[in-house]
């Protein structure tokens, strides 16, 4: 369970392993983030989704809903601002911590998933964006916002190395 996320995972930390640290905090254009930017913002966002997962999980409803279409939270045709609690700062990113930041928010949110006692995809819950998500796709989507985002990242990179 869960290969889309450790896929799109090992895919990132390739993609910024592959930039030199200039490249790292390079912004394409004035207003844009940097590929440091981007892994802070996906830390950050993991860690709210994990804590709030945590909080809301154990109320989880016994309903089986139908599974939405989570491929299409990737198309980045649909553009919208990062909340301030989750936007990365201006102040420069340290890239061995912040790829540790975020691979401690995965093992985290992979710890809590391992520890629950029912089937994943026999509950659910109420998701920020998606409506009503079983507990199994509520954790999926992290990774299906993480693909949109190493989309992004890419296009960072081909704008920053051209």
């Amino acid at each position: 369970m869960f290969e889309h996320m450790k896929e799109v995972r090992g895919e990132l930390l390739n993609e910024v392993e592959s930039v030199s640290e200039e490249e790292f905090h390079q912004k394409p254009e004035e207003g844009q983030w940097s590929i440091g930017q981007l892994v802070d913002h996906l830390q950050k966002i993991e860690n709210v989704m994990t804590e709030t997962f945590k909080r809301i999980a154990p109320s989880a409803e016994d309903k089986k809903v139908e599974e939405k279409n989570l491929v299409a939270v990737t198309d980045r045709s649909y553009k919208k601002d990062a909340p301030d609690s989750v936007a990365p700062g201006e102040e420069p990113i340290n890239r061995e911590e912040v790829i540790m930041a975020l691979t401690e928010a995965r093992r985290d949110l992979m710890a809590y998933v391992d520890m629950l006692d029912y089937d994943l995809s026999a509950k659910s819950l109420k998701h920020p964006v998606m409506g009503e998500l079983s507990v199994k796709q509520w954790v999926e989507f992290i990774g299906y916002h993480e693909e949109r985002h190493l989309n992004q990242l890419r296009e960072i990179k081909q704008a920053v190395l051209s």
